[in-house]
């Protein structure tokens, strides 16, 4: 029997957003409303402000409990992987952070990584892989594929355990699901114990939601989604193929996922898509929708995200056991 609640259209509706969670969204037009654009100052201008708290997201904090390893690729270079682990872990989380494959890094969000860690009792590893437009596809899905088969060999020794999850926000979901395929074909491991997709971007050529979410500047919008798939594969005309497109893979004999996402967030059609198709090939998989969730609504402070991180970390912690 299908559980047709989560299909409610009053889900969906402005009735059904928390007074709390309007305000969040209107502030957040309001900040970045004429604020630049990373495509115009250019990403490395863009990534320096971030890091200096400049912009909507808040100011990135360093966990005191944070480490970097380094481990190579096939072709030589190094990859650095941020590493917050509780002392006896039961697992081990390979975390991909989001940033539209342009932005973001391994060590800007370390309060979820300690969250991850605490709640779940795993070792919580995330990759900085190498990002566009200086660094094109496939070169960040290489370098997660890269982390899955260090941890996959090296896992028992680093961390005492082998059971691994895999997960991450918006751009860093897609590289989770992309990361999960590769190393299904290329590796034959599908010994993943679950996956956390939170607002994943699962469809390169984009969604209808995607498309027609306009320009209202509520975190990522129809312009931004353009841009930064560009700017990921600036000399591919077919990104329907699934090393791009995990929506158009066979997903036949995958792990348990959980799919998160917010009502008025832009990829709201790849979370549906995603999860009805992870369903339709035979695998376990949830459904959270957020009534009023913008894209990103997890790392602001709110009731909202709130429920959110705390079903992410509960199902992470009870598909270990």
């Amino acid at each position: 029997m299908v559980d047709t609640t989560l299909f409610d259209p009053a889900l969906f509706s402005d009735e059904s957003i928390s007074a709390e969670t309007a305000t969040l969204n209107a502030r957040l037009v309001g900040l970045l409303t004429g604020a630049p654009e990373w495509w115009i100052v250019g990403a490395p201008a863009f990534r320096a402000a971030r890091r200096r708290g400049e912009g909507p997201f808040p100011a990135p904090i360093m966990s005191p409990r944070a480490r970097t390893m380094t481990i190579r690729a096939k072709d030589g270079h190094e990859i650095l992987l941020r590493v917050i682990a509780p002392a006896s872990p039961r697992g081990i989380h390979l975390h991909l952070h989001g940033g539209g494959w342009v932005l973001g890094g391994a060590d800007l969000q370390d309060p979820t990584l300690e969250r991850i860690a605490d709640n779940t009792g795993q070792a919580v590893v995330s990759v900085e892989y190498r990002l566009a437009p200086e660094y094109p596809y496939p070169a960040a899905p290489d370098d997660c594929e890269a982390a899955a088969v260090w941890l996959l060999q090296n896992g028992r020794r680093e961390f005492g355990v082998d059971a691994m999850t895999i997960g991450g926000e918006s751009a860093g979901g897609h590289l989770a699901a992309v990361t999960i395929l590769r190393m299904r074909d290329r590796h034959g491991y599908a010994g993943w114990r679950g996956a956390n997709f939170a607002y994943g971007a699962f469809d390169l050529s984009l969604t209808p939601s995607q498309r027609q979410f306009g320009n209202t500047r509520l975190i990522l919008r129809t312009i931004d989604a353009h841009q930064f798939s560009n700017a990921f594969l600036p000399a591919i005309a077919d990104r329907r193929v699934p090393d791009i497109s995990p929506l158009y893979a066979d997903l036949h004999e995958l792990c348990p996922a959980l799919f998160t996402v917010g009502t008025r967030d832009a990829l709201l059609d790849d979370t549906l898509f995603m999860h009805a198709r992870w369903v339709a090939a035979g695998n376990p998989a949830e459904l959270a929708i957020y009534p009023g969730g913008a894209h990103g609504f997890t790392l602001f402070p709110h009731d909202l995200a709130a429920a959110a991180t705390a079903r992410i970390d509960a199902f992470l912690a009870r598909v270990l056991d």
